[in-house]
């Protein structure tokens, strides 16, 4: 069995080091066709494949095939984010299946698609509008408001606030193109759910995320979730597999929430393994990478069992791996990037029997 990945970041890294013990092998797919190289940083996986040029009439077949081939000959291909040329993987589709297949990629990858197709199932989200002027949805949605790029819009970037009529006529005079207008939300807390679903339909859900932000981008992960009824984590889950079965799903999603008072409000949807459940690696039998492998491969799905409290802290601009902060129920995964302010260069999980120690050891790492 062979697994292809668009992209070589450290989800990429991640999902086939997962993916190896189970005897699965794994080429990728640089993001950038123009480049011939085919790697992950770190993993020590390096193969020249021939660019795949894209001309005015789509990718030529004669080199998607080659590029197949020279991957392989992959039984599935998957992505590790979403922001992927659908033109690339509807070429690659002639050979093997797609998984998450091309629709669910491509209403991800565009917050205004992606706002319809939660509107089309009734589940909530913030009011929006699109490509509108920024002082006209104001008037309707009330200050402030929202705005986001419809595409590489993550990690807090390509995201504005404006706070009244003066900004709002001010950004209408910018030639930003192609952004959702969305009326803001006052969340009590953000929360995220993980999910599998495999290529039976058979749909597994992790625990119910807390989440933490610092300047846009997220910071710590706790799970389970804390003051999260039964209802809502029910509630949660029935979004959840609304999506999965509409989309016929095959991998992991996540849902981002806000919460807002005992109602629950969608940010937005990733079609991918996701930053907010890498506690999992640690906090659960089965973790989200081995069963987004799992499901790709056609495998019965592993466990999603929690087996203790646990919490995750990203490693942002980190210099070098911090192995003298660590603890006994810590672990460390350094992704081998090129170190970068602003960048995501690992994180650390930690175990513990309650949610009050995990904090207390993520309070006593950070101030180290």
């Amino acid at each position: 069995m062979r697994i292809a990945i668009v992209g070589c970041g450290q989800l990429s890294r991640m999902m086939a080091l997962a993916g190896l013990p189970l005897g699965i092998k794994f080429s990728f797919i640089h993001d950038d066709l123009s480049q011939s190289l085919s790697c992950v940083e770190g993993l020590g996986v390096v193969k020249e494949l021939p660019a795949a040029t894209k001309g005015s009439d789509g990718y030529d077949r004669q080199k998607i095939e080659q590029l197949y081939k020279a991957l392989g000959e992959p039984d599935c291909i998957s992505v590790e984010k979403e922001q992927v040329d659908p033109a690339l993987l509807q070429a690659l589709a002639e050979f093997c299946p797609i998984y998450p297949g091309i629709a669910a990629i491509k209403a991800c990858q565009h917050r205004a698609k992606e706002k319809q197709l939660l509107a089309d199932l009734a589940i909530p989200t913030s009011p929006f509008f699109y490509n509108s002027r920024v002082l006209e949805a104001g008037q309707v949605l009330g200050y402030p408001v929202m705005v986001k790029s419809c595409r590489e819009g993550y990690d807090g970037k390509n995201q504005w606030l404006i706070k009244n009529e003066d900004e709002a006529n001010a950004f209408d005079k910018l030639t930003i193109e192609d952004y959702i207008i969305e009326a803001f939300v006052a969340f009590d807390k953000e929360i995220s759910l993980l999910s599998v679903r495999s290529q039976s339909g058979q749909i597994k859900h992790y625990s119910l995320t807390d989440n933490e932000h610092e300047r846009g981008m997220l910071k710590r992960s706790y799970a389970p979730a804390m003051d999260i009824s039964n209802a809502m984590e029910q509630q949660a889950q029935q979004y959840m597999e609304m999506l999965l079965n509409k989309l016929d799903y095959v991998g992991v999603m996540a849902i981002e929430f806000f919460v807002v008072g005992d109602k629950l409000m969608v940010n937005e949807l990733a079609p991918r393994v996701h930053n907010s459940g890498h506690w999992t690696q640690l906090g659960t039998l089965t973790c989200q990478f081995e069963n987004h492998i799992r499901a790709l491969a056609g495998l019965s799905l592993g466990s999603t069992q929690q087996i203790g409290a646990a919490g995750m802290v990203n490693l942002i601009g980190t210099a070098k791996p911090p192995f003298d902060a660590l603890t006994e129920n810590a672990k460390l995964y350094w992704y081998n990037k090129t170190v970068k302010a602003n960048r995501k260069l690992g994180h650390v999980n930690f175990i513990a029997e309650n949610q009050a120690i995990v904090k207390q050891q993520i309070a006593q790492f950070e101030c180290c």
